[in-house]
């Protein structure tokens, strides 16, 4: 009996100790994966950290390229809107000066010249168009009542706002051909002898033969020349014909004709009002002068 507990007892004792062998081998096989688990998430995280590094990098690489291009796309843009304007501008100097060439060319340089007994036009000379005088604005007693296509709307704005003011200006006449001013001249040296040119050009002298000058009457003087310059209409042109492109062109005093109150030639808004402000008549001032205002000579 004695054999048989000792025997199972040292079976038991084995039994333990096989036992605690396999935890321990358990315990140290357990020991050894976590250890390493650990090195692998330590080295994960490591590897994690040196990837994390060069995406921060390579983005910051790529946001320098990116905003280096921007730069220098942004200054190439500047460089070219500056181009674009130096080029509108230089655009706009051609178109105005093509303006202004067309607008001389399309301009009869004639109609600002000092044709008073200074230049001359021959008998071929005609203004380039014609349009008559509306009934409304000339005087009952008018045959000579044509003038320039260009100038009559200024002629006919003058007169309303004459109407306006409570004066009555009527055009008597107007445009003048060589041969009308020839035989008108020939009539006044047989009435007058010389005495006909202190107030009547000869012909190819005649401003009437531009188709931009006029006499004026008024119903106050009954349709006649003499006696205009005692009426408001005439002081009221002193006043405000210039705003409408037109200047008295024989003076008190001038050195061609005697006083013509009645006659009036267009030469602009801007050439009249310069004279007009300056206290100058039209044939005081340079011929140089004067030609400069030819391309705006029908400008509002």
């Amino acid at each position: 009996m004695k054999a048989f507990f000792e025997r199972f007892l040292n079976l038991n004792i084995l039994a333990l100790l096989i036992i605690g062998l396999s935890v321990f081998g358990l315990i140290r096989y357990i020991d050894y994966r976590f250890s390493n688990l650990e090195k692998m998430v330590n080295l994960s995280e490591k590897n994690l950290s040196i990837v994390d590094n060069q995406n921060k990098k390579d983005i910051k690489d790529v946001y320098d390229l990116v905003y280096n291009t921007q730069s220098n796309i942004t200054d190439v843009l500047a460089k070219e809107k500056q181009n674009n304007l130096q080029l509108s501008d230089q655009f706009n100097q051609v178109a105005d000066t093509v303006g202004v060439l067309k607008k001389l060319s399309t301009t009869d340089p004639e109609l600002l010249k000092k044709y008073s007994k200074v230049y001359f036009l021959n008998e071929h000379y005609s203004p380039i168009s014609l349009s008559e005088i509306g009934v409304d604005y000339r005087s009952e007693k008018s045959i000579n009542y044509q003038i320039d296509s260009d100038v009559l709307p200024f002629l006919e704005k003058l007169i309303e706002a004459g109407n306006r003011d409570g004066v009555s200006l009527k055009a008597f006449s107007a445009y003048r051909s060589f041969i009308t001013q020839l035989n008108l001249k020939t009539s006044y040296k047989v009435s007058y002898g010389a005495g006909a040119n202190k107030f009547s050009a000869d012909q190819g002298y005649s401003e009437h033969q531009l188709g931009t000058a006029l006499d004026f009457t008024t119903l106050k003087t009954k349709g006649a020349l003499e006696g205009f310059d005692k009426t408001i209409e005439y002081n009221w042109l002193l006043g405000n014909a210039n705003k409408y492109g037109f200047i008295i062109s024989y003076p008190s005093g001038n050195a061609y004709y005697k006083f013509e109150p009645w006659h009036w030639r267009f030469v602009g808004v801007a050439l009249a009002t310069k004279l007009h402000n300056e206290n100058k008549y039209f044939y005081d001032e340079d011929q140089r002068v004067i030609d400069s205002y030819l391309v705006n000579l029908f400008d509002k």
